[in-house]
């Protein structure tokens, strides 16, 4: 891990210096990965979910949401989609619904597990130790739970009746189940302020985590942060080179929210430090109901996702990988 002083985060994320940062950020990841930009396919099989976030598109009190849920024969043959299209990894998301239990996403993994040599990463939110060790045992390999801000009191504020400690608890038992984890944060959330993404920013790094996914807030009209605006784009872009360079191993996404921000979002991403793209492969049916925030898997099909995945990467100046890409 690189070093980075606290004046050298500020003033870097401040905009003095992006030419030298950027370029730096793309030195590292070369060294660590070469040109290969990993591909996970995405498969968000509910968009129910419990919990009641006051910046996201599925949260409980969404009362203009049209509901959907895979079955389990449907969620195997979206992992067969990804599989027969060659990806090493596939990633199960959902907002936290507990239709399906424990055991059920257990059977899920393994089924997953006998029938492919694929990474599974799991993006299913806050559960007990024992949900995680079932999980883990069955075949997981890999949670995601993202923390979306470094800063306690704008937490509760919009995240109502959850505990930031509990999240971080959360990771560490994936941690001590020897799960690779993943978290990040959202730039530009209503009530963060700048020195929050300082914050943020050393904090993640002291995490030591293999997974950093991060992206800018975009407002959702059904939610009490409707009309704020987004996150800005340039500022997630130094964050994402930031990190990349405090964090020189570690799996980064160049996530849907930077193309959703911006035309060419997620292409930016990868020329400073980004290494991953996740192409949705929800089937087309409900693809476009699990939105988290406007303009999330707008897509033609899923052939035209990858197809426009690869050229972009290639675009970029990179080469797509198949491979399963631990860190």
């Amino acid at each position: 891990m690189l070093s980075l002083s606290e004046l050298d985060i500020r003033d870097y994320l401040s905009g003095k210096n992006d030419a030298a940062l950027f370029a730096e950020a793309d030195k590292v990841r070369r060294e660590m990965f070469g040109d290969a930009v990993y591909l996970r396919g995405i498969l968000e099989f509910s968009n129910y979910c419990r919990r009641n976030c006051r910046y996201c598109g599925l949260r409980r009190d969404n009362r203009e949401i049209q509901h959907y849920r895979l079955t389990v024969d449907e969620i195997l043959d979206g992992v067969a989609e990804i599989a027969g299209n060659g990806l090493k990894t596939v990633v199960l998301q959902t907002g936290e619904d507990p239709f399906y239990s424990a055991r059920e996403i257990a059977r899920i993994i393994t089924a997953i597990k006998s029938r492919y040599e694929i990474a599974v990463t799991l993006s299913l939110g806050e559960h007990s130790r024992e949900a995680y060790r079932l999980w883990r045992e069955a075949g997981a390999d890999r949670y995601l739970l993202r923390i979306e801000t470094f800063n306690r009191v704008n937490y509760a504020r919009v995240r109502p009746q959850r505990v930031w400690e509990k999240r971080l608890e959360c990771l560490a038992t994936l941690r001590d189940l020897d799960y690779e984890i993943g978290s990040g944060i959202m730039v530009g959330l209503p009530g963060d302020q700048f020195e929050d993404i300082v914050t943020a920013v050393r904090e993640l790094t002291q995490l030591q985590l293999h997974m950093i996914g991060t992206g800018p807030f975009i407002a959702h009209p059904n939610t009490p942060f409707a009309g704020q605006p987004s996150g800005n784009i340039d500022l997630t872009l130094r964050v994402y080179a930031l990190l990349r360079i405090l964090n020189p191993l570690a799996n980064i996404p160049s996530t849907s929210a930077m193309e959703s921000a911006a035309p060419g979002g997620r292409l930016r991403g990868l020329q400073v430090g980004a290494n991953v793209i996740m192409p949705s492969f929800t089937p087309w049916r409900v693809r476009e109901l699990y939105n988290i925030y406007p303009g999330k898997n707008i897509q033609q099909d899923i052939d035209d996702g990858l197809s426009s995945a690869l050229a972009m990467i290639a675009r970029a100046g990179y080469r797509a990988s198949f491979a399963r890409g631990d860190s």
